[in-house]
């Protein structure tokens, strides 16, 4: 039996992020007071303590910061997808966040690639960003 891929928690900070993943965008926050981007959506920027942020989209296109291959699938679920690789991406924008690198050589991923950002369909329209190597 094949178990399905886990969904999104959506919370009232992340509501807005995952309903862009939805539509193919990725978005992050940005501080209006001291101009720092972020990412994990919050309420507070992790600068200033500021809660006057707005939603930007991101250009997609970032760069392997670090990465690991998983070998051995921490939940049924992800069996069938073992090997695969989680990377930290450094955003054009500067926040830095943590995803799968996917498709065709990801295995071959290394530290400075550049990435862009795909979008993997986990049903119910929700979609999960994902990066792929090559700018």
């Amino acid at each position: 039996m094949i178990e399905k891929l886990p969904s999104p928690v959506v919370n009232p900070d992340s509501a807005p992020y995952w309903n862009a993943a939805r539509e193919g965008k990725l978005l992050v926050r940005k501080c209006r007071a001291c101009g720092e981007f972020h990412f994990m959506p919050r309420y507070l920027c992790p600068k200033c303590w500021s809660h006057d942020l707005d939603w930007v989209e991101a250009t997609g296109k970032g760069v392997v910061h670090s990465f690991s291959i998983v070998r051995r699938a921490p939940a049924a679920a992800f069996g069938d997808r073992v090997p695969y690789v989680v990377a930290l991406i450094d955003l054009e924008e500067g926040p830095r966040m943590m995803a799968n690198v996917v498709g065709e050589g990801a295995l071959d991923t290394r530290i400075g690639d550049e990435v862009r950002v795909v979008f993997e369909d986990r049903g119910d329209g929700a979609r999960i960003p994902q990066f792929v190597r090559g700018a």
